[in-house]
């Protein structure tokens, strides 16, 4: 099992998602955050003030998998959130040791 984790820009929020569903994706968790990568923010003017935004928001989407699943979701969430410019995120996969379903106490891959 894998979680995939994307920092996504927020406006790309629902072409994701359908993208997701499309390949099966039953549930996932979406988090508004902030942060910089290579961009390192920008400048705005607010009231005829110039001032630096050091942190973009951006929202963290994270879906738990099957492994044979991940590589398709990976895809998926590319292709969806792909502007072609700086600041379209990043997507991190990582290993997911054990899964329990709270409700009915299923475990593992029949908990995803």
């Amino acid at each position: 099992m894998k979680i995939v984790m994307a920092i996504i820009k927020p406006f790309k929020l629902d072409e994701v998602r359908d993208a997701l569903t499309s390949i099966g994706v039953q549930g996932l968790t979406v988090t508004e955050v902030k942060g910089y990568g290579r961009q390192k923010g920008h400048t705005e003017i607010y009231r005829g003030t110039e001032y630096a935004v050091s942190f973009l928001p951006k929202l963290k989407i994270e879906v738990a998998v099957t492994s044979e699943l991940a590589d398709k979701v990976v895809e998926a969430i590319a292709s969806a959130a792909k502007t072609g410019q700086i600041g379209d995120g990043k997507i991190f996969v990582y290993a997911l040791d054990q899964v329990q379903r709270i409700r009915t106490g299923e475990t593992d891959a029949t908990a995803l």
